[in-house]
């Protein structure tokens, strides 16, 4: 669970919090005038959360590495073509996903009237014998 906590309050009940963060893995929002300013983690968590920045500064500096010849203008309009292509084929599956739905919704054969009028009787008969 995370939860929000003032400086003063952290200060006055430290030992508490820290128990909620190392034993039920609670997290906790430390904020200053109403803003955030610092999160109290559990050793874990705050481990997990440095290896993925490493994994992505390392990722951002290949990027970097592998686009240093080229113009930046050109950077960006093939990022902005790579993002539209993306949004294109996330709307086509979007569509397609809806169509299957709505095609599985709808009958495929309706009820014929004397099988309606059978299994209405039935029900009848059951109730009265209830």
């Amino acid at each position: 669970m995370i939860t929000e906590a003032t400086a003063v309050a952290l200060r006055q009940n430290l030992g508490d919090m820290l128990n909620r963060v190392q034993y039920r893995r609670d997290s906790i929002v430390i904020t200053k005038d109403g803003k955030p300013v610092a999160a109290l983690v559990d050793a874990a968590l705050f481990e997990r959360i440095r290896a993925m920045q490493d994994r992505f500064d390392a990722l951002c500096d290949r990027i970097a590495k592998g686009y240093e010849d080229v113009p930046e203008e050109v950077g960006l309009a093939e990022i902005d073509a790579a993002v539209s292509a993306v949004r294109k084929e996330m709307k086509a599956e979007a569509a397609a996903t809806k169509g299957r739905a709505a095609k599985r919704a709808s009958p495929t054969t309706p009820a014929s009237p004397a099988k309606s009028a059978a299994a209405r009787k039935t029900g009848a008969t059951r109730n009265r014998a209830r």
